[in-house]
């Protein structure tokens, strides 16, 4: 018996996969040549931490998250990036007895261990750690220093070449002159997009102010300051990023639109870039799209066991509207999707309506929202209903013509889904019925609705355990002092106290008794009592258990309250 085999027994143990399933993963494995924690990700098998976790216990090496180790930047001045990158290892720290600890994320390739000792003769000792998480951290190294060298370039040189060749639009030239491809605001726009990927920024802000421009990432909802550079040089990283996306140059006066497609790593990403006019300049903000990145569960988006079996209530309907509310930001276009993901089988006819696209999903025709070309979200609803559809996917229900259009289609056989700008579930009736839709056929039509809001989860490396004081347990509703956690900081969750975000739901399924009420023109609050009573979580109490678990804190808990 191979060693390969071993590990899949392994897995089976461990209840990653399944045993019959290991003579055919074994199989495909050996066909393709391919490393089985590889194979099983690709697969879905398993997630790369869960994977790593696996081997670690079966080769009995310690495993942790790359950014749990607090890594002496010194030690790295022995080796290169490349090399790094390549063996996928990264040497952490030296103890008092010289003792070197290595990150590595191939407990199986010798020739990597081998190549350890190249870089360090005393003794060693190893950690596991994801592969994908030593190359971000690498990245997130290459993309600072080169984005400090930019800065400083851009102190001694001013681009007047580019900027010049900009304002008298010679597209061409700037493209091919290698001169401006090594120009520090080439490299300065190029390390700004670069480096938000490993700090997994969603969207960068580039502002011009009176004499800098400042430069911020949003990571996990939350606006970090990264850089700021002189406010001479801004026309010419203008120019460039205009290039880059496909805006008009010339035009400065209004906002555009553009979008930039890169690959980096390996990983396709597509940058939609906004442009808005200030009294300093043109404001740039870019929001980040990881086209393949879309693996997401129902339990990783934050579903628990409860919520799960009323959401398979909810898919398991062939016709009707499905509606999910919550404010801009909050993740409601990437649960759609996983609904999507789910239900899309060869044997359904599955089409969305977006603006835009944000994610491409195989199987699926999606169609992009063209306002110039008059391809509204009606216009482009009303041409899906003869393309013979069984699942229509609404970016948004944005004015009354569509409300009513979707409405119906949902009527006469259809499953649509669609997103709203409400506060809570029951909101969405009532803003349905603001739209010009009927009572009745908000009553015959609406399946479910999924209030949505994102909390930040506390870091898992820093997070506290206190007992809670007085104030808190007035916010929790409890007499008695019960354990909770709060944030402190540390180098994992670069000193915010939080890694990551969760969402919170509260569904309400379309009960007869709601049906009723809906039809009777109940208001609001009538819904929610009747909801309630049959099982609904609110958004509040579904965040509290958060809190109890120790996955969030008080504080994430009081924005859902503020709202």
């Amino acid at each position: 018996m191979d060693l390969n085999y071993e590990i899949l027994q392994f897995y089976a143990y461990k209840k990653i996969i399944k045993r019959k399933q290991i003579k055919e993963i074994y199989a495909d494995c050996t066909r393709l040549n391919m490393a089985i924690e590889n194979y099983m990700i690709a697969k879905g098998y398993c997630t790369q931490v869960t994977a790593l976790a696996a081997l670690g216990e079966f080769f009995c090496m310690p495993y942790c998250e790359m950014g749990m180790l607090e890594v002496d930047k010194t030690l790295l001045e022995n080796t290169t990036y490349t090399f790094l990158r390549k063996h996928k290892i990264v040497p952490v720290s030296v103890d008092k007895n010289g003792l070197m600890l290595f990150a590595v994320a191939r407990p199986l390739d010798m020739s990597a261990m081998s190549m350890v000792y190249q870089i360090y003769s005393g003794p060693v000792d190893f950690i596991l750690v994801p592969s994908v998480q030593i190359d971000i951290f690498i990245d997130s190294i290459v993309a600072v220093e080169s984005t400090a060298n930019a800065l400083q370039d851009l102190q001694e040189k001013q681009d007047k070449e580019l900027v010049n060749s900009a304002q008298k639009n010679e597209l061409n030239q700037i493209e091919k002159n290698d001169d401006v491809i090594n120009n520090p605001s080439v490299r300065l726009v190029d390390s700004i997009i670069r480096e938000a990927i490993p700090f997994r920024a969603s969207d960068i802000h580039i502002e011009p102010f009176e004499k800098a421009v400042k430069v911020r990432y949003r990571i996990d909802g939350d606006l970090q300051m990264r850089a700021e550079f002189p406010i001479e040089s801004y026309p010419a990283i203008c120019a460039r990023l205009k290039i880059l996306s496909g805006i008009s140059i010339a035009e400065r006066r209004i906002p555009q639109d553009g979008r930039i497609s890169m690959t980096i790593n390996g990983t396709e990403y597509d940058f939609r870039v906004s442009t808005l006019p200030t009294v300093y300049g043109e404001k740039f903000v870019i929001r980040i799209l990881d086209k393949t990145a879309f693996n997401f569960t129902r339990t990783e988006l934050g579903f628990t066991e409860e919520e799960n079996t009323i959401i398979d209530k909810i898919l398991a309907h062939s016709y009707g509207i499905v509606l999910l509310t919550g404010p801009t930001g909050c993740g409601k276009s990437t649960t759609l999707y996983s609904f999507l993901k789910e239900i899309n089988r060869p044997e359904v006819n599955v089409i969305t309506v977006e603006d835009p696209v944000e994610y491409t999903m195989p199987g699926i025709n999606q169609v992009q929202v063209n306002t110039k070309a008059s391809l509204t979200f009606a216009n482009a609803l009303r041409s899906i209903l003869r393309q013979d559809p069984d699942i229509i996917m609404l970016g948004e229900i944005r004015d009354e013509e569509t409300a009513e259009i979707a409405i119906r289609a949902a009527i006469t056989g259809h499953l649509v889904f669609s997103t709203l700008h409400t506060n809570d579930a029951p909101g969405a009736i009532t803003r349905l019925e603001d739209m010009k839709v009927t009572d009745y056929l908000v009553a015959d039509a609406v399946v479910g609705i999924i209030a949505q809001r994102l909390v930040k989860r506390l870091c898992p490396a820093c997070k506290k355990r206190g007992r809670a004081n007085e104030s808190e347990m007035k916010i929790l509703g409890i007499d008695e002092p019960v354990s909770i956690f709060r944030p402190q900081g540390c180098q994992y969750c670069n000193n915010t106290g939080y890694k990551g975000r969760i969402a919170v739901h509260e569904i309400m399924y379309m009960t007869d008794k709601i049906k009723s009420a809906m039809s009777a023109g109940s208001p609001g609050e009538k819904i929610r009592e009747l909801a309630e009573a049959d099982g609904m979580v609110n958004l509040w109490d579904s965040c509290k258990e958060l809190v109890y678990k120790g996955v969030t804190d008080i504080t994430e808990l009081m924005t859902i309250y503020g709202e």
